[in-house]
């Protein structure tokens, strides 16, 4: 019973987090502010009020429509609270009630907004990466005695990326993509971040190509999106996948 509510609370917490995540994916493209000013339809841009605001429950009580235009909503508002609530229980099932958690539970969050702007604009806002970096400073503090891995993994792929930019003079990949694999190489590390290329390529090529030949998807290639997903499994799972691989090698 005491897990049934702590978890209920880390849902609740997390699908209130996902409301001010959809602000952030709305917004940022369009140059808005994501702080002071007040949530409002997108459509008739009728000023909300907080029952209209209950991250779920507001949706679902007004049957997906705007309560003063009836204009429908976009399923994106409960998808994202849902998963971003889903996603922190996930987190803390896998890595337990530590500090590393609470990183890892922004961090997934802000890979989110990522994910979504930069599938809809090819472009990876720079305050994300930011955020992310901060996150990074601070485990290397938590983990003073392992700060090599974390300063390494900060150029492990960022540098990689960066030689392509050059050589492709900026076709090849892009600098968000660049500062992205940066900032989560230092709060990761190393080993995570390299692993983190791996899964993300894998994962871009197959969805991608699969994507070209089913919707005839152009054929560039929004890289944050799976560089999103590759961060975040080898986040919670890096350390066993790798302890795996090397058993496999015989290592």
């Amino acid at each position: 019973m005491e897990y049934i509510i702590i978890y209920t609370m880390i849902f609740l917490f997390g699908i209130t987090i996902g409301s001010f995540l959809n602000v952030c994916i709305y917004r940022i493209p369009k140059k808005e502010d994501i702080v002071s000013e007040r949530s409002h339809c997108m459509s008739c841009g009728n000023v909300l009020k907080w029952y209209e605001l209950i991250p779920l429950f507001s949706f679902l009580m007004q049957g997906g429509k705007c309560r003063n235009c009836k204009v429908k909503l976009s399923l994106q508002y409960p998808m994202i609270e849902l998963l971003n609530g889903l996603v922190y229980i996930w987190i803390f099932v896998v890595k337990g009630f530590t500090a590393e958690s609470i990183l890892f539970c922004i961090c997934a969050s802000v890979l989110i907004v990522i994910s979504v702007i930069d599938w809809r604009t090819y472009e990876i806002p720079f305050g994300c990466n930011v955020i992310i970096g901060i996150l990074g400073i601070i485990r290397l503090i938590l983990d003073l005695a392992h700060w090599y891995d974390y300063v390494i993994g900060f150029f492990a792929v960022s540098g990689l990326f960066m030689i392509a930019y050059w050589i492709t003079k900026g076709n090849g990949i892009g600098g968000g993509d660049i500062k992205l694999m940066a900032v989560a190489g230092l709060l990761l590390g190393w080993k995570e971040i390299l692993l983190a290329l791996g899964i993300g390529s894998v994962a871009g090529s197959i969805i991608h190509l699969t994507l070209m030949k089913l919707k005839n998807k152009d054929r560039v290639l929004a890289f944050g999106p799976y560089l999103a997903l590759g961060i975040f499994t080898a986040m919670l799972y890096g350390d066993k996948i790798i302890d795996w691989y090397l058993k496999i090698c015989g290592l």
